[in-house]
């Protein structure tokens, strides 16, 4: 049977220990924590990714959907319907910039909510962070459904839905499940197949590439000859990109007190799990170059963008931003600011500031890494708390 490649992206969000790696694990059959550390502490670091291609059973009426060739109920041998990639979020608050740069990789969401906690302070940042983004397809899943009594699941299910009151998840559908036990997750993959479809994609548009991973494959020991380039991992924003393209890479990396772009050539592509000779927009890309392997280990590239030669956007590293606060915060001249465009994360100094009635506008110089201008770019704004970088608005760039 023909593998597909994925054709839409979806991020998995939700406080820390709710569940979100296991249930990626039921959805597609992978773990995402896969980082030795990750599996030290039990708990996401990185941005995690899995790829799964659904199936439909002809034969079963109710729920027929399922991540198996063959139905599982009844045998029948089904058809697949999509493949899908996943983006595992780190749910910790000292994370919370590792998930914002998750949300610009995707089409829809899954927030995660676990039955024996509820509602959490990073389930508010994150649905806070999905809304920022523009993502509208949400899908809201209550976990561990096998560590509470039936009465406590019903009193947690009415307390999520009306949490859910005006948010931009207040019309979602909310699946129980018990991911270890694979309970409901036939029903979620219906939720997931009917309410994030695919969406239209700008394939004739210039190419942006999203930087969110980058890899060095080689084994140690592995002989200068059979040496393989760089890895980078991530979404293609719009338009194609095709083996052989000459490529930028930018902002690249910093020599001294200046960032050198990188340029290089695409030797391989592979979208999910599946080598193709052009990627398009949807799922998540790798990216084979021949860079020097050593430019990429250990997600080194994480936040550039790519595209085709000659075709980069305005790289700034001081701007003018204007927006609006979604939580009652002053920032000062000199402050520090972490700014989240896309899948870059860069901390600046406020230089001048006027807010007021919930809008701000700022002044920020000295950006530790440049942030690419893409369009209907949105930056989101993050201020120091309590040691924590937390989410407090959002802004356009000015001028």
């Amino acid at each position: 049977m023909k593998r597909l490649v994925p054709e839409v992206s979806i991020g998995v969000f939700g406080h820390v220990d709710h569940g979100k790696t296991t249930l990626v694990y039921a959805l597609t059959g992978r773990r995402t924590d896969i980082h030795s550390e990750e599996q030290l502490r039990a708990m996401s670091i990185r941005l995690g990714y899995a790829h799964v291609t659904f199936y439909k059973c002809p034969s079963c009426e109710e729920y027929p959907y399922t991540r198996f060739p063959t139905c599982p109920k009844c045998g029948s041998q089904c058809k697949p319907t999509r493949a899908v990639s996943f983006v595992d979020a780190p749910g910790h608050e000292a994370l919370m910039a590792t998930a914002l740069a998750g949300t610009a990789l995707i089409d829809g969401a899954l927030l995660v909510i676990a039955a024996n906690e509820g509602v959490k302070e990073q389930t508010k940042e994150h649905l806070m962070a999905i809304d920022i983004a523009g993502i509208d397809k949400v899908i809201v899943v209550q976990t561990k459904l096998d560590l509470v009594t039936p009465e406590e699941a019903k009193r947690n299910y009415e307390e999520i839905k009306k949490w859910l009151e005006g948010t931009v998840a207040e019309d979602a559908p909310i699946i129980p499940v018990a991911a270890p036990q694979l309970v409901n997750v036939d029903v979620l993959i219906e939720a997931i197949e009917t309410y994030i479809p695919t969406p239209k994609r700008e394939e004739g548009a210039s190419p942006i590439f999203l930087v969110a991973r980058s890899f060095d494959v080689n084994k140690p020991g592995s002989e200068p000859g059979k040496l393989k380039g760089g890895v980078l991992g991530g979404a293609l924003l719009q338009g194609k990109l095709s083996v052989g393209d000459a490529i930028e890479i930018a902002p690249g990396t910093k020599e001294g007190n200046r960032w050198r772009i990188l340029e290089s050539t695409i030797e391989g592509l592979r979208q999910g799990d599946v080598e193709v000779d052009e990627a398009r927009p949807g799922g998540l890309v790798g990216i084979l170059t021949k860079l020097d392997p050593s430019l990429t280990k250990s997600d080194s590239l994480a936040g550039n963008v790519v595209t085709r030669k000659g075709e980069l956007p305005e790289l700034r590293e001081e701007l003018t931003l204007e927006g609006k606060l979604v939580r009652d915060v002053k920032f000062s001249r000199g402050e520090p600011i972490m700014l989240t465009a896309g899948v870059t994360r860069t901390i600046g100094v406020i230089e001048s500031v006027r807010q007021g009635d919930g809008e701000i506008r700022l002044f920020v110089k000295d950006l530790r890494m440049p942030i690419a201008i893409l369009p209907n770019a949105r930056i989101v704004l993050s201020k120091l708390i309590n040691n924590s970088w937390r989410l407090v608005g959002y802004a356009t760039p000015k001028g």
